[in-house]
């Protein structure tokens, strides 16, 4: 900045000039001290402006800065918040699953359950029929084989009488 610069020769000025004894004063040059606050009055108002300018570029370059940072931040929340979701997704998709797995293992144990309950009431009837049945078929056998005997033993008594009116 050209400022500093006249800063600077001011104060160089200062040191060049004379001192005047027992007193804490300098004399120096009038015109050549109006001359050089002359032309800091004349680049003041410019260096002012660019100072200004520069302040203004760096508020808006912060608050971009400031916003692009927030986004970062938001899609950073949104991506976390996303695979939380994914996370809980999967979790339950998985808990869902093992779920069915146990039902459908639970049905197939109910199923085999019914399945050898049936099969074991319908053979327990089939072995009840095949049981009475055999039980009358021997009844009926026996009674059979009794009628039989009776008959031959009564058919034989009739041989037998034949026999005795014949002779």
């Amino acid at each position: 900045m050209e400022i500093f610069t006249f800063l600077e020769t001011l104060e160089d000025i200062l040191e060049r000039g004379k001192t005047l004894p027992f007193t804490n004063k300098t004399i120096v040059e009038k015109d050549e001290l109006l001359d050089i606050i002359k032309e800091i009055r004349i680049k003041l108002p410019d260096e002012l402006k660019q100072a200004k300018w520069i302040k203004e570029e760096r508020q808006k370059i912060l608050l971009e800065a400031k916003k692009e940072a927030d986004e970062v931040v938001k899609e950073a929340e949104n991506r976390i918040i996303s695979m939380i979701d994914e996370h809980e997704i999967t979790r339950k998709a998985y808990e869902q699953k093992n779920e069915i797995i146990e039902t459908a293992n639970e049905m197939s144990r109910e199923i085999t359950n019914g399945t050898k309950e049936y099969a074991d009431g319908l053979l327990n009837s089939t072995e009840k029929i095949l049981t009475d049945t055999l039980q009358n078929i021997e009844k009926n056998m026996v009674e059979a084989m009794n009628l039989m005997h009776i008959s031959l033993e009564d058919t034989i008594r009739t041989v037998q009488n034949s026999r005795k009116e014949l002779k």
